[in-house]
């Protein structure tokens, strides 16, 4: 496995820049992941397959699909891109790199681990500073556009948001100066991260039925359904900051009702 990562790594350190790599490379790759995987959950929401696993009993229509893609590909190319292109300086500035030696998978995976903790922390602020009155208004009221989100709402978001969630998704990589592998990793992970959270759909298999930290989508749907000054769970990946704060106190009640009459009913 390690010489094949090697093997593909140096065909395209061979063939393309590092600026084309680290902007153009990273800009198809979050595109591909973003967009197969969130694609999956219109078909399933059109079809009405796997029902019984979704949260809400509404859905989207499809001209309310249609326009979410649409201003998705729009803030990509328009926003997301340049931001990707104009954060390029920094990055090298900061000790990104694309040559060999690959970094170990140790490395990996400490690095990505603090990218989560780090992003997870200012996401949280940031995120419960945009439910204020006049930011929720003038800013995060797009994103919430969607009460019953499905995975492509996850960047369905005001320019200006879309810029803030860029700075706390770079932050931690900023940081660190990582290797573009890893940050090629990192940015995979949470993309499919937040397209769950988003998804409309609480599975079997879903990461918050095995890790008791991991937020998912059944916690942030909850953020979605209610209004901007009750809703809380303003935590991206984890839990943890919404239960120091005392944020998810809504959520973890209405759960706690759920669970008590479910066990009345068998």
């Amino acid at each position: 496995m390690a010489s094949l990562v090697e093997s593909g790594w140096q065909y395209l350190v061979t063939h393309f820049s590092d600026f084309q790599l680290a902007c153009i490379g990273s800009f198809l790759l979050h595109e591909s992941v973003f967009f197969l995987s969130g694609l999956p959950f219109i078909y399933l929401e059109r079809q009405g397959f796997l029902t019984k696993y979704k949260i809400q009993a509404k859905n989207n229509t499809p001209a309310a699909q249609e326009k979410c893609i649409t201003r998705l590909l729009l803030y990509h190319f328009c926003v997301n891109l340049p931001l990707m292109m104009a954060s390029y300086p920094v990055f090298r500035a900061m000790g990104m790199r694309s040559s060999f030696p690959l970094p170990s998978w140790k490395e990996v995976s400490a690095q990505i681990l603090f990218y989560f903790i780090i992003e997870d922390f200012v996401f949280y602020w940031g995120h419960r500073i945009l439910h204020t009155k006049w930011l929720y208004k003038t800013v995060h009221s797009v994103h919430h556009e969607y009460a019953t989100p499905f995975g492509l709402t996850s960047e369905y978001a005001h320019p200006a948001e879309i810029l803030f969630l860029g700075f706390a998704t770079i932050v931690g990589p900023a940081l660190t100066g990582p290797h573009l592998i890893t940050l090629w990793l990192w940015m995979v992970l949470r993309v499919l991260e937040t397209v769950e959270a988003h998804c409309g759909y609480h599975f079997p298999w879903s990461l918050s039925n095995f890790l008791p930290l991991y937020g998912g989508s059944d916690f942030h749907d909850y953020h979605h359904r209610l209004l901007y000054t009750k809703s809380g769970n303003y935590s991206s990946t984890f839990v943890y900051m919404d239960w120091i704060f005392g944020t998810d106190k809504g959520y973890r009640r209405l759960k706690s009702l759920k669970e008590n009459s479910d066990l009345k009913q068998t």
